[in-house]
């Protein structure tokens, strides 16, 4: 490829290094369809001649039907995924093959790919994250009115329900999909025709090469053209975000199956069992999406610090861009479709989770609340009253709704009987009604609104 400047060949270990076939080789479509684009082109300015575009178009099909069917060989001297394609066309067109690399580089050839790629990624995310949605979906509006606690500082704080628990995660996966969506938008420009970092002095069009790949048209500048992985780190920012809600929505699953909590049971598609203890029933599948989050973050460091130091244009160092991007994509999938098939298949044992809202005083907002608007007690004079409550409950060993009138009115004669319709779970949650609350009817609301949104 580029033996004419040397008059030794590499070191094998050099050869080793500076190969990057055995994972670009994943790029095989985006490379086929970004020289098809690019041939075509050749062939309408009159750079290339008709009949030699055609013969190359037709070579590229040979080509991609040899992959689909073997596979990609990994030749470390044809090095990467560019030249491998052009070895194995002109193996099946003969020497009018090396007429395709005519007015670019491997540089906007690559950088072209590794877009392609990427915003296929993310249309598979959306596909998968959609799909993940629409289980969260269908669970809450089964749990819409199931009672559990709320917590802060993993100390019981609220009672809210179980369909406006998993809605938070709907919300927070909302808005992962709004970050690869923004992200695709703004990698959809084509390199194609920057070549190596200057342009090119043929008479090409961009335009044709952009429109015929799906871009919006091509990049404005051919230095920043070739040397921008921008689009890949925004990728692996929304995925590591993704990660991140993912791995917080596994702990949670995971806190919840264990005896203490007991307020999930997931089947035994998501679940291991041990190899000496035959009683267990471990949430291995959760553990391994919040373990993935690490590595996705990592994948994320990992491009960035590559990044970070890199003059204009290209240099050698950005072939490792693609490894973590690969890697990141990979975890992201599995870490989706585990915790989608986790969420559709959970048991949630809803008796248990009513019954630990009722034991920790969830309710005592409600006191202070009804203080408030009952007695017309600044809040936090009622809030001061509520804690003395509390104690008196706590040291009893009784609910706050089952603590006696004389007991209330002792604290505070300005307590009546009607404080008890509010300190009920059940009363609270339903009271909740401000937009965004955890009241039954407000959960169906944001259920319907959802499912207009998506559909």
């Amino acid at each position: 490829m580029w033996g004419g400047r040397f008059a030794e060949g590499p070191a094998a270990v050099m050869r080793e290094i500076n190969a990057s076939i055995p994972f670009d080789k994943r790029l095989w479509k985006q490379d086929v369809a970004g020289s098809k684009a690019h041939v075509a082109m050749l062939g309408a300015t009159g750079i290339v001649a008709p009949e030699d575009a055609a013969a190359i178009s037709a070579g590229l099909d040979t080509v991609a039907q040899g992959y689909a069917a073997n596979g990609v060989a990994e030749d470390l001297v044809l090095e990467d995924i560019h030249m491998q394609s052009e070895a194995r066309l002109a193996e099946a067109i003969g020497p009018v093959a090396g007429r395709l690399h005519t007015a670019r580089s491997r540089n906007d050839q690559v950088a072209t790919d590794f877009r392609l790629w990427v915003r296929d990624a993310i249309d598979q995310v959306e596909t998968a994250l959609t799909a993940f949605q629409h289980a969260l979906l269908t669970r809450a509006e089964e749990h819409a009115d199931s009672v559990m606690p709320g917590f802060t500082h993993l100390q019981s704080a609220q009672p809210v329900t179980l369909g406006h628990h998993l809605m938070a995660y709907f919300e927070m996966i909302a808005r992962d999909r709004s970050r690869f969506a923004d992200a695709r938008v703004r990698l959809n420009r084509c390199p194609l025709g920057s070549a190596a970092l200057a342009g090119t002095g043929f008479p090409i069009d961009r335009e044709m090469t952009a429109a015929a790949l799906g871009f919006d048209g091509p990049t404005r500048n051919s230095l920043d053209a070739v040397s921008d992985r921008d689009f890949a780190i925004e990728y692996l920012t929304a995925a590591a975000q993704t990660a991140l809600h993912l791995s917080r929505l596994a702990e949670e699953f995971i806190l919840w199956a264990s005896q203490p909590f007991g307020f999930v049971s997931l089947s035994d598609q998501w679940s291991t069992g041990s190899s000496i203890m035959p009683q267990k029933r471990n949430p291995d599948a959760a553990e391994l999406v919040r373990g993935h989050s690490g590595r996705i973050i990592g994948c994320l460091t990992a491009l960035m610090i590559t990044m970070k130091g890199l003059p204009l244009a290209y240099s050698k160092d950005m072939q490792d861009d693609k490894p973590p991007v690969f890697e990141a994509h990979d975890l992201l999938g599995l870490s989706i479709a585990a915790m989608t098939g986790m969420v559709e298949s959970a048991t949630f044992r809803t008796p248990r989770m009513r019954a630990a809202a009722e034991a920790g005083f969830s309710t005592a907002t409600d006191l202070a609340d009804w203080l408030v608007r009952e007695g017309g007690i600044p809040f936090r004079e009622a809030h001061h009253i509520t804690g003395r409550a509390v104690k008196r409950a706590e040291e009893l060993g009784i609910a706050l709704d089952a603590l006696p009138l004389e007991d209330l009115t002792a604290i505070d004669s300005r307590i009546t009987a009607g404080v008890y319709d509010v300190l009920s779970v059940d009363a609270s949650v339903a009271s909740r009604t401000s937009f965004g609350g955890t009241a039954p009817a407000n959960v169906r609301a944001a259920i319907a609104t959802a499912r207009e949104e998506m559909a």
